[in-house]
């Protein structure tokens, strides 16, 4: 849909995230064809279907997120606002508004991964912390002993990812649960700057794209490893 924007054509799928798509597709359909051999589990299994495809849905908002952040961040070659141009300006707010949007999908999506993780695989993560997060389903596996080998790999792609995912986490706490971030370092530029003008804060965007894609392969990643151990349970 973004692509539009820049003249590009629609989306294909390639890679390890067309691997991802592949895999909660492949359970999906499994789920399905299972609904007519145990109709005592029928309600169970059309809610793992209806989270699965809606863990699609939102792998494909947050492509497009990511996708249009790096596009618009390209676009911006000045390093303080007083130096681009009227346009160059708009592309610096549009990549802070789909920079914005992406690093707070790529928690919510692995939230969403660790809701359905926790009811598939019995971890009963609700017992210890009733509103879990992800990385909370992920040490329950772990405490558990059970599923050691997906818990095993899930781990390293945590650990593989951690200080971009630790620095994404950092924003995305600022941003939902404190000031602006923007706001908050102007403020704390007029605290420490008094004999100086101002400068509006300028997003580091090397920085957050880099973190930004990190969080990505994190994400689709996961979502491959989860579905393919999911798919072996359902045929089992």
């Amino acid at each position: 849909m973004l692509r539009s924007i820049f003249g590009e054509p629609p989306r294909q799928w390639e890679g390890p995230p067309l691997e991802a798509v592949q895999a909660v597709e492949k359970f999906v359909r499994q789920l399905q064809e299972h609904e007519s051999m145990d109709r005592e589990r029928v309600v169970k299994l059309r809610t793992y279907a209806v989270w699965a495809e809606g863990l699609l849905r939102s792998l494909d908002e947050l492509e497009q997120s990511v996708y249009a952040a790096r596009q618009f961040g390209s676009r911006v070659r000045g390093s303080s606002i007083e130096e681009m141009s009227a346009e160059e300006r708009l592309d610096y707010y549009r990549h802070v508004y789909f920079d914005k949007n992406a690093f707070i999908r790529v928690f919510s999506l692995l939230d969403k991964l660790g809701t359905l993780l926790n009811d598939l695989l019995g971890l009963h993560t609700e017992r210890v912390k009733s509103r879990f997060s992800y990385f909370t389903v992920l040490r329950a596996m772990r405490q558990s002993g059970r599923h050691g080998d997906l818990a095993e790999r899930l781990n390293e792609l945590k650990e593989r990812h951690g200080e971009a995912m630790n620095r994404l986490r950092k924003r995305r706490n600022l941003e939902i649960h404190h000031m602006n971030s923007e706001l908050q370092d102007d403020l704390f530029q007029s605290l420490h700057s008094e004999q100086q003008k101002i400068r509006p804060y300028l997003e580091n965007i090397t920085l957050n794209l880099h973190d930004l894609e990190e969080g990505w392969e994190m994400v689709h990643r996961s979502l491959a490893l989860s579905f393919r151990y999911a798919l072996r349970m359902i045929r089992s």
